[in-house]
């Protein structure tokens, strides 16, 4: 199975909009990184995200280039604070390529338990818009590739 870690886009600031939507940066960067990662072979049953408007904002924009079976919903679980063991549950219920869009500090502990297995160090650094392609063989996660915005 994939599975498709994914921070959400680059958001404006709390000043300028409590709700925190993408920047038109941001829009763009998740733009582009899906579709440089479309080329890798990205693709998906379903787009899950947080209840942040930002990470939904991310899921529309990949939704849009990806075109999942499944579509687009909101979980719990995925919230900056919320506990990654919840996600893992969650992605072990899958049977198809999957996306999750989330927040720091919640996507790197996601990511050091599903790889190191015991939530260790830190995997892949998650700037806004990075997309990390995990792969599960024999029950055991190994990153596959990982897309940065500056990087495509």
């Amino acid at each position: 199975m994939k599975l498709y870690l994914v921070r959400h886009g680059k958001a404006q600031s709390d000043g300028k909009d409590p709700r925190r939507p993408l920047s038109q940066k941001g829009r763009e960067e998740v733009a582009r990184v899906a579709r440089a990662a479309v080329k890798k072979g990205m693709r998906a049953m379903r787009i899950l995200h947080s209840e942040k408007l930002r990470a939904k904002e991310t899921a529309e924009i990949l939704a849009s280039t990806l075109h999942p079976s499944e579509g687009v919903s909101e979980i719990s679980g995925l919230a900056p604070e919320d506990d990654p063991l919840l996600a893992k549950e969650e992605v072990e219920t899958e049977e198809g390529p999957l996306i999750l869009v989330g927040h720091l500090p919640h996507l790197e502990q996601l990511l050091s338990l599903l790889v190191n297995r015991n939530g260790g160090a830190e995997a892949v650094s998650f700037s806004t818009g990075t997309v990390v392609c995990l792969s599960q063989e024999k029950a055991r996660w190994k990153i596959q590739w990982a897309l940065h915005p500056d990087s495509v």
